[in-house]
């Protein structure tokens, strides 16, 4: 069907300025529908303070209407919205054709509502596995938190999961009607001729090997995995983050360089320098890092567990290891670091796979599934 001119409500759990892989999925999504003629509207937590114009260092590409939050427990970087009237004003005043939810589970929970109520269709993006998190940060309501998960994708017209894996998870936890829709990646920007000797040879310091992860400093991510592998003969592991286990980490792994937060073309140069790329947490229900890495020609080494198995073509593009072993990760590195000719074949094999996963080619598959919701509707109500 012809969805031209779509009016859109995105309720997301995060976005920019935070730094995570709902934000920046959320930013793109809202990007992508602007390219294609139509109309979006961010609704989202508000920071702990109201922002000033122009304060995010962003350009939005819609409008952002901001619902008040409070920090999560544990985790203050992560905002909960609070009960109140604005989600619910705002969009009623933008009369969507559909609500995109974007990682439902406190505010995106109030928006499948508020969708139900105006019998406006509703598409719910899977992104946090927040079973995992609920026993990571608090040690229990694992099972409290899928079932909220299971009331509120159950009742939206259709569930998007970004894995294979996480599809499974989701049909496994009674979850309907879902479809695999992954994330797509900037390989303009995380692209192999940004490779930067400067930069290589002032984090190496006299080393062979540069080695680094990339991603949030946090119990779920296990960084401290990285221990072994930042103590291996001429390897240098520098870990590119921010979140609430950095004090800790700086602590744990005296050998590593951490480098605090980095965006960008910046970031995109230390990707490309790195000579193989490590991601340590076995909970990603897609692992952009990986993908990121990848676009950037690097090997990966991740763990045989959720996103990063849909991702990583174990010897072909990278290695796959048994999560929470840092004696595999360690040995992952030490194979690749001592061939280089390894390394550069799976590195230009991860690039072939990946190049062509823009944000412009999801972006269009999750307008292909918006028409078949709202085709739906539109057969129900004939």
């Amino acid at each position: 069907m012809d969805n031209s001119g779509m009016r859109v409500v995105i309720v997301t759990e995060s976005f920019p300025p935070d730094v995570n892989g709902v934000a920046h999925c959320a930013l793109e999504t809202a990007r992508h529908l602007v390219r294609r003629g139509h109309e979006p509207l961010v609704i989202a937590p508000l920071g702990g303070s109201a922002p000033a114009a122009g304060s995010y260092g962003y350009e939005s590409p819609c409008p952002v209407v901001r619902v008040p939050s409070m920090p999560l427990p544990g985790y203050p970087q992560v905002r909960i919205a609070l009960p109140g009237r604005r989600l619910s004003a705002a969009l009623a005043g933008h009369r969507p054709d559909l609500v995109h939810l974007a990682s439902p589970f406190v505010l995106g929970a109030r928006g499948m509502a508020a969708a139900a109520r105006r019998r406006v269709p509703a598409v719910a993006v899977y992104q946090t596995d927040m079973g995992r998190y609920a026993r990571t940060y608090l040690g229990r309501g694992g099972a409290t938190a899928w079932r909220r998960i299971r009331a509120v994708h159950a009742a939206a017209d259709l569930t998007l999961a970004p894995s294979s894996s996480a599809l499974r998870d989701l049909t496994d936890h009674g979850v309907p009607r879902v479809r695999l829709w992954p994330r797509g990646v900037d390989s303009e920007r995380f692209d192999p001729g940004r490779r930067d000797a400067v930069l290589r040879s002032s984090l190496l310091a006299g080393r062979e090997l540069l080695v680094g992860y990339v991603g949030r400093l946090a119990p779920e991510k296990d960084v401290r995995l990285l221990a072994e592998t930042s103590r291996l003969p001429g390897v240098r592991t520098v870990v590119i983050g921010e979140g609430p286990s950095a004090a800790g980490l700086r602590a744990q792994l005296p050998e590593v360089r951490f480098l605090g937060r980095r965006t960008g073309d910046e970031l995109a140069r230390l990707y490309a320098s790195l000579d193989v790329f490590v991601h340590t947490g076995p909970y990603e229900t897609f692992c952009q890092t990986v993908q990121e890495a990848m676009a950037s020609g690097v090997p990966v080494v991740a763990p045989s567990a959720g996103g990063p198995l849909d991702l990583v073509d174990h010897g072909g593009t990278g290695l796959l290891v048994p999560p929470g072993d840092g004696g595999a990760v360690r040995d992952a590195v030490r194979l690749l670091g001592n061939s280089a000719e390894l390394r550069v074949r799976y590195g230009a094999a991860g690039r072939r796979a990946v190049a062509d996963r823009t944000w412009q080619a999801v972006g269009d598959q999750l307008l292909g599934h918006y028409d078949d919701v709202l085709a739906d509707r539109t057969a129900v109500a004939v």
